[in-house]
């Protein structure tokens, strides 16, 4: 059973392994889910991993307040185009598609999470996208999605091995999920498949012993 309230608490850190999580079953057959943070029943907003079976679809349906997603496996399909893994789509509120998979996926997903701004849609395949200079050396990231109305960025970054960030204050929060390779804070040490949310106000230092590939989206979280 899916709980309407999922790390619901905005103000709170999280810090969750993603694959010690169980798969939940959708109401759609061939999709699970593992939730990371929800606010509803099925009409939620939530972040989320999402498994689709191989052969499996999803009806068609309007996105009121916006979808993300990153393909962390396989290829994510819709009547636009077929989505290979690392692959960032962003469809802004008003959207609408029909999902499927031929040999099945798992998606990041964040849905009803955007206010109506009227900005275009958005696909990047970051496996073909260039990688510019970071903020440090062996820092290097590529912009997937820039707000124009607030401080929303989204990013995905890499740290060499031995790389180290300045600390830095999170003033708008910041969302963090591990690709491969490992991470380190003051905090703590994470693997692939960590997620993070660190609230805003949130101060902190990242860094990589062996060499680190993340998704990151931070200013979203701004305290009202």
């Amino acid at each position: 059973m899916l709980s309407e309230l999922v790390n619901a608490d905005f103000s709170r850190r999280v810090v969750i392994a993603t694959d010690e999580l169980p798969w939940i079953a959708s109401p759609q057959a061939g999709v699970e889910r593992r939730p990371l943070d929800r606010i509803g029943s099925e009409l939620a907003r939530a972040t989320s991993l999402v498994r689709y079976a191989p052969a499996s679809a999803f009806p068609p349906h309007e996105h009121g307040l916006g979808e993300e997603f990153l393909v962390l496996d396989g290829i994510f399909s819709d009547e636009r185009g077929d989505y290979r893994a690392g692959t960032y789509v962003r469809n802004p509120p008003g959207s609408h598609h029909s999902p499927r998979t031929a040999p099945g996926c798992i998606i990041f997903v964040k849905l009803r999470q955007m206010m109506p701004s009227g900005e275009p849609r958005v696909v990047i395949d970051t496996a073909s996208e260039h990688w510019d200079r970071g903020d440090v050396p062996g820092h290097t990231r590529i912009g997937l999605y820039a707000a124009t109305h607030d401080a929303e960025r989204v990013t995905m970054e890499r740290l060499d091995a031995g790389a180290v960030l300045p600390v830095m204050d999170c003033a708008g929060g910041e969302e963090i999920f591990v690709l491969s390779g490992e991470l380190r804070d003051e905090q703590g040490i994470y693997g692939p498949g960590t997620w993070i949310r660190n609230p805003a106000g949130h101060r902190r230092s990242l860094g990589s012993r062996v060499g680190v590939t993340y998704w990151a989206k931070r200013g979203h979280l701004r305290a009202a």
